[in-house]
């Protein structure tokens, strides 16, 4: 006994219609439940959140410019995402280079490293020739250490502008384009203001220091100065006042890049003073405390200096 019912099979199964009415299924209207209730067709996404009908005219999606800015953040235009893996291998690799030329520079400079030593002892005091005093040397391979820290100074003064410029390799696709502008003119301005650093330290500052020592001495004891301790002393201080003349180029930066301003710096110039001071007798410490004393005043006239050109320019 079939299941129909008594009225004589009103409940049939459901038919589709369409094809009764020529239609195909992909061509009939959608219903409601098909459309959401809400557009009268079927709405085309391609997974990523971009709407429209770009697949049925061939074209691409649409994305936006990285150079605008989404969602409130800019990103520079070579900007990519890498594994941490591949930056630190790309770092390791740049700073290989660096080590390179400075070993090469290195190598260069013990070549004449006896003759370098001999100029600068009768240059960094403040006599004549045959008042110089002599060097005198305490154990045996002082002479051989000198001579290699010296041609360390000479593989550094090589690789400092290697350093610098890997260093903007580096970080080039994560700079705007004006970031980059700053940063290739700072290259050769770092260069300068380094070398003027040390030549200041050479000709001024070291020669004004030994006629200290002289006249701190005089009188009292005969100075017999150890080779290795003055040499010490002397690439110490030429080292570090090439570090510290770069203190104009980074004012400059950070108030072009926008990180600071002039007068946030002129109010705060104690705090600065005091952290000159700081690093001065750190890095540069000596019996007579001359040293630092010097280092510091040079540090605060160059940070001084450069915020009175700044008001002068009206930055």
């Amino acid at each position: 006994m079939s299941d129909q019912s008594a009225d004589g099979g009103d409940a049939e199964d459901p038919v589709d219609n369409s094809a009764e009415s020529g239609e195909s299924p992909d061509e009939r209207p959608p219903t409601a439940d098909e459309s959401g209730g809400e557009s009268e067709y079927p709405v085309e996404t391609d997974g990523e959140g971009v709407v429209g009908d770009h697949h049925e005219h061939g074209g691409e999606p649409e994305y936006p410019d990285p150079d605008d800015d989404v969602g409130g953040i800019s990103t520079p235009p070579d900007d990519e995402e890498m594994p941490l893996a591949d930056h630190i291998e790309e770092m390791v690799l740049r700073l290989a280079v660096v080590l390179l030329v400075g070993a090469a520079g290195t190598a260069i400079g013990l070549l004449w490293a006896s003759q370098a030593l001999e100029h600068i002892w009768f240059n960094v005091f403040p006599y004549a020739v045959e008042e110089v005093p002599p060097p005198h040397v305490y154990h045996p391979l002082e002479l051989w250490l000198t001579r290699i820290k010296l041609s360390a100074l000479l593989g550094i003064m090589v690789a400092l502008p290697m350093f610098v410029y890997q260093c903007y390799l580096f970080m080039r696709p994560g700079l705007y384009p004006h970031e980059r502008k700053y940063y290739l003119a700072a290259v050769p301005t770092s260069v300068v203001l380094a070398g003027v650093g040390m030549l200041f330290s050479y000709i001024l500052v070291l020669p004004v220091l030994f006629q200290y020592f002289t006249f701190y001495a005089e009188g009292s004891a005969n100075i017999a100065y150890a080779l290795g301790d003055t040499f010490n002393l002397i690439i110490t201080l030429i080292g570090f006042l090439a570090v510290v003349f770069q203190i104009p180029l980074f004012i400059m930066l950070a108030i072009m890049m926008g990180v600071t301003t002039r007068r946030w710096l002129a109010q705060k110039r104690l705090y600065f003073w005091a952290a000159f001071a700081g690093l001065s007798f750190m890095f540069t410490m000596d019996p007579t405390m001359m040293a630092p004393i010097l280092v510091a005043i040079t540090m605060i006239l160059l940070f001084e200096g450069t915020l009175l050109v700044l008001k002068w320019v009206g930055r």
